[in-house]
């Protein structure tokens, strides 16, 4: 029988194919995210800066780190499929436009003081 060319699984080429893999896949996942979270996910998920840390590094007030961080993860979570990429965090409706009741528009007359408007317009 004719024997393969190929190396042993673990060798250096598959290694580094390995690495080169990996490395894309990281690049993609920070891209992602974007760079306004990349730099959080980077400090505290790889190289392990606490949020107390962060946020005195960077002179952001106590806690927040810990929003932003979320957001990021959540971003994260978006592109790696754990959430529908319509279904937003925290539970808004993407399609709110208004906080106003249906059919109500304001008048010109009711901001300037004159009549108010009819309910239901």
């Amino acid at each position: 029988t004719e024997r393969s060319r190929r190396g042993a699984p673990g060798d250096a080429t598959s290694i580094r194919d390995n690495i080169t893999i990996a490395r894309l896949r990281f690049r993609r996942s920070i891209d992602a995210v974007g760079p306004e979270l990349a730099g959080i996910l980077m400090d505290v998920c790889c190289h392990l800066v606490g949020l107390e840390e962060f946020e005195q590094k960077r002179g952001w007030p106590a806690r927040s780190a810990k929003l932003v961080l979320s957001m990021a993860l959540t971003s994260l979570a978006r592109h790696y499929g754990l959430i529908a990429p319509e279904q937003p965090a925290g539970g808004m409706r993407p399609d709110i436009t208004h906080w106003a009741d249906t059919g109500y528009r304001p008048t010109l007359e009711a901001w300037e003081g004159g009549a108010k408007p009819a309910a239901g317009e």
